[in-house]
């Protein structure tokens, strides 16, 4: 019978609405900083929806050179700020790596990509679609408009960034994307297939397409008179999510390899559980179903039982339906222990990065554990009815516990279901 490899994290970056390094994100989590602001990306006066979770003082050219961007749509370049923070926080010369003849200590056949977006280079799309319509109707496009947009451009550059030859690809699942991007590098080096994977995902939804095709839908917040605490889980005047743009990166590591060349360990990843609703195309299961197989599907993953748990990271998007299922699930799963737990939306901070979504809060659900300090979910001003009021949902102020075990939760629509436990070591 095969032995599983143990799976660690000696790595971490983060680009996100509040803090664009893993220490300031930290910061910014642990003080319960909102991210939201009205919108500067585009015009948005005439939008129900005038505000997002943008990135904020971010100089690209500061991490890629202006002829390489160009070729890169933002989610790209997202991911190349968060992946180099990675690479250099778990040890690495990144310039070593470019260079394609240097020895490293690594075998590069053994390190590989594996990165999430649910939409990719939406802005690219956008951008030229919007030139070709002002047009005469020629067809005049640019020629890195196909592989700016494809989602894969994301991890295809990553690979060719460090040299790495392993598997390298994008999973697509709408908002649990990140997460099972982190699941599908986790089973790779468990089976020995790699050593070393770059993993994580990004997102740039922050334009008119998006921000129009959501509100359509009527699934984002429009407190536009007070956008600083519009994203408020599981308050009862939550009216929708926040969209927000970002990328989060983790350097999972085989133990035996990372031990052998005296990486930092933050901590193990020793499950990932993932299932569908098979319900509705954008709703959750009305009893949080999917969500409950998800996170049962990890436990037993892990080998673990439910009481070993001590923080959830919740999906909690702020949305009138998707919060309670969730909770309903961690109830249901839970039982008792339910309400030992600390639970916590940081979306409430951050905004929802949809496809990167995972891969940010698997970064504070890793620092939360190291610092032995709980993120809150801030922008709780109201008592929903349908919230179970016995739960710890860490409101409005970081709480400090300790913990040993924590989960991360993402679900998307499609009814995709994903969640990643990590452990301490």
């Amino acid at each position: 019978m095969k032995t599983f490899k143990r799976v660690v994290v000696t790595g971490l970056g983060a680009l996100t609405p509040i803090g664009n390094t893993v220490q300031d994100y930290w910061q910014g989590l642990a003080n319960g900083v909102s991210g939201c602001a009205a919108i500067t990306r585009f015009d948005a006066s005439k939008f129900r929806t005038r505000f997002a979770c943008e990135l904020k003082g971010l100089d690209m050219q500061n991490f890629i050179p202006r002829q390489e961007a160009r070729k890169m749509d933002p989610f790209a370049q997202y991911a190349v700020v968060a992946a180099d923070e990675a690479i250099k926080d778990a040890g690495f010369d990144i310039e070593k790596f470019r260079d394609p003849d240097a020895a490293t200590e690594i075998n590069r056949e053994k390190a590989g990509v594996i990165w999430g977006s649910g939409i990719g280079g939406l802005k690219t799309f956008e951008e030229e679609m919007i030139y070709f319509g002002k047009g005469d109707g020629t067809p005049k496009i640019n020629p890195f408009f196909i592989p700016k947009m494809i989602a894969d451009s994301a991890s295809g550059n990553l690979s060719i960034r460090y040299g790495f030859r392993g598997p390298n690809y994008v999973t697509v699942s709408a908002c649990a994307s990140a997460n099972n991007a982190i699941i599908d590098a986790f089973n790779y080096i468990r089976l020995g297939r790699m050593n070393l994977c770059v993993t994580g995902g990004s997102e740039a939804a922050v334009t008119i397409a998006s921000v129009g095709g959501f509100t359509a839908m009527r699934a984002m917040s429009e407190r536009n008179d007070d956008p600083t605490t519009a994203s408020r889980p599981y308050d009862k005047d939550r009216d929708g999510f926040v969209v927000g743009e970002g990328a989060g990166a983790l350097i999972l590591e085989e133990y035996e390899h990372a031990l052998a060349r005296g990486a930092k360990i933050y901590c193990e990843l020793i499950g990932g559980g993932m299932s569908s609703d098979a319900y509705h195309i954008t709703a959750p299961h009305p009893n949080g179903y999917g969500a409950l197989l998800a996170m049962k599907d990890a436990l037993d993953d892990a080998g673990i039982a439910p009481t070993e748990i001590d923080y959830i990271n919740t999906h909690g998007t702020s949305t009138p339906i998707g919060d309670p299922q969730e909770l309903k699930a961690i109830v249901e799963l839970f039982g008792d222990h339910a309400y030992q737990l600390n639970i916590s939306s940081t979306k409430s901070m951050t905004g929802h990065l949809l496809g990167g979504a995972g891969a940010v809060e698997a970064v504070a659900s890793i620092l939360a554990l190291q610092h032995q300090i709980v993120p809150p979910t801030i922008n709780h001003f109201t008592a929903d009815p349908e919230v179970d009021s016995r739960l710890n949902l860490t409101l409005n102020v970081a709480q400090a516990r300790a913990m040993t075990t924590v989960m991360s939760n993402g679900f998307g629509f499609g009814g995709h279901n994903a969640a990643v436990i990590f452990r301490k070591i």
